[in-house]
């Protein structure tokens, strides 16, 4: 059977955890960020975990990570 090929899109938004899960990280902190005031910038800078209902999602698109 041949190798299987990482999604390069998935593996450049989400990281794997030690107890395998994925984290990643927050959307609309791009651009216009003139309009979005300071205290929804700061809540959006860190990283959340991947919903479980995605995950195994997640895990086919990246098989060896």
């Amino acid at each position: 059977m041949p190798k299987l090929k990482t999604n390069k899109s998935a593996a450049k938004r989400f990281k794997k955890t030690a107890s395998g899960g994925y984290k990643r990280g927050s959307s609309h902190l791009r651009h216009i960020l003139t309009k979005k005031t300071t205290k929804r910038k700061r809540h959006l800078r860190g990283e959340t975990m991947v919903h479980e209902t995605d995950v195994d999602r997640i895990r086919q698109m990246m098989p060896y990570r």
